[in-house]
């Protein structure tokens, strides 16, 4: 009965051995073992481990990129404006050991991270106007900003055994103190660039017109002196005929007869139609068949 008892208490205690000798690590963990407070051993690889039971330890740690989003906080940009920059950060445990060394836990994790990104922000953004934030639309330019911080903020989580993904920026506001002042310098510049094009679109469109009119000038000045030059050539051959016509006695004679039949056409106006001729004159002398 005796050896019966002392058999079952060793069964017991290699079970318990056994069982405390064995520990599972899945693939998105690390496992650390532990010895009197110190780290013997580190592994990543899946499956059933052993260790020394009653002595070793075992702590495990997510290989799993966390989500760490910072609370917003201020930063002064290079014109001397606060700005408040809300962002969030991917990272992830690259050395166990180092991490536990340095850390421990995600809290102590997280409160070095919001420390390293606030510095790298507040550099960042030192070196910018806030005009520029705030009217930065260019995709390209912007992840420029992100590339840098998140390098820094990486250099820096290293030594911690952290390995930092991306530091992305949500959003960019402006404190409630300053926010009403802001908006208005910024409707303040707006309309000076409206009118500042408005004046510019008036001098344009008044160098055109000066130069519509110009051309319409020259135009009109050439077609007056076409008109001119033509109605001289015209009077030239209208006289030309004429003299053509009447470069005899008879013609001449017959010509001023018509001038004269003319002149007295015009002079019979009104009820008056009496005339009064000298009888030396010549018309009197044709009227009188002479």
């Amino acid at each position: 009965m005796k050896k019966t008892i002392i058999a079952i208490v060793i069964v017991l205690l290699l079970v318990i051995g056994l069982s405390g000798s064995l520990y599972t690590v899945r693939e998105d963990q690390y496992a650390c073992t532990f010895r009197f407070s110190e780290i013997v051993n580190t592994t990543d690889t899946p499956g059933l481990h052993f260790k020394v039971p009653f002595v070793d330890s075992v702590k495990y740690f997510t290989k799993a990129t966390q989500f760490y989003d910072i609370p917003p906080s201020e930063v002064l940009t290079s014109d001397k404006q606060n700005m408040t920059v809300d962002c969030y950060i991917l990272w992830e445990i690259s050395d166990p050991q180092q991490f536990y060394r340095a850390l421990g836990t995600t809290g102590k994790a997280e409160e070095r991270l919001n420390a390293i990104t606030y510095n790298a922000l507040k550099n960042a953004m030192g070196r910018l106007a806030q005009a520029d934030i705030i009217n930065m639309n260019d995709g390209a330019e912007r992840n420029d900003i992100y590339e840098g911080i998140t390098t820094t903020v990486d250099n820096q989580a290293v030594s911690y055994g952290i390995h930092v993904e991306d530091v992305k920026i949500k959003q960019f506001d402006l404190p409630d103190s300053n926010l009403n002042a802001v908006y208005s310098r910024m409707i303040s510049e707006r309309n000076q660039m409206a009118e500042k094009y408005t004046a510019d679109g008036n001098y344009d469109a008044s160098i055109i017109r000066n130069e519509v009119d110009k051309q319409v000038n020259i135009i009109v000045s050439n077609a007056e002196a076409e008109a001119a030059k033509l109605e001289a050539e015209g009077e030239a051959e209208y006289m030309r005929m004429l003299a053509e016509a009447y470069n005899t006695n008879d013609k001449k004679d017959f010509y001023e007869f018509i001038l004269a039949l003319d002149a007295l056409q015009q002079s019979l106006t009104g009820t008056e139609k009496t005339i009064i001729l000298d009888a030396d004159s010549d018309l009197a002398q044709i009227l009188a068949g002479n």
